[in-house]
């Protein structure tokens, strides 16, 4: 699960480049520096220009979530409260599938392209805590009528 480049010097094998010098008698004593690779591409990671308005939308659709089921704003307030809660979870959506782009994977999940299985257990994991998280919403808004 790596999120930027690959250090390479610690992976690959030690491979040693033989620089000697001659003198009248032939060469003397090679010196022996080590070959290290380094990773020319950048760092992938989200940009500012990515991040601002999956924020923005996230601060908006929590507040319109919290406002009504806070303060009960009358008839009307659960209307707004799902309305919030949808644009969290489209801000939440769109903010895993930028991080799905730039390389990162959700904790106990493969790097996407590695050929691993996903384990099944932490799969069920997720769903259950999004199913909890969903209904614990729905149930809240459903007791303002």
């Amino acid at each position: 699960m790596e999120a930027g480049p690959r250090d390479t010097d610690r992976d690959a094998p030690v491979r040693q480049h033989v620089a000697g010098r001659l003198s009248p008698d032939g060469p003397d004593e090679p010196d022996v520096t080590p070959e290290v690779e380094v990773e020319l591409r950048p760092a992938r990671r989200l940009r500012i220009w990515q991040l601002a308005p999956i924020v923005g939308l996230a601060a908006v659709g929590s507040l319109m979530f919290a406002f009504p089921l806070a303060f009960e704003f009358g008839g009307g307030g659960a209307v707004v409260a799902m309305l919030g809660l949808l644009i969290s979870c489209c801000a939440a959506g769109w903010g895993m599938m930028a991080a799905r782009r730039v390389g990162h994977t959700w904790p106990g999940l493969p790097a996407r392209g590695s050929g691993e299985r996903p384990d099944w257990r932490v799969i069920t994991l997720y769903v259950a805590v999004c199913a909890v998280l969903v209904a614990l919403a729905v149930w809240r808004v459903a007791r303002l009528r």
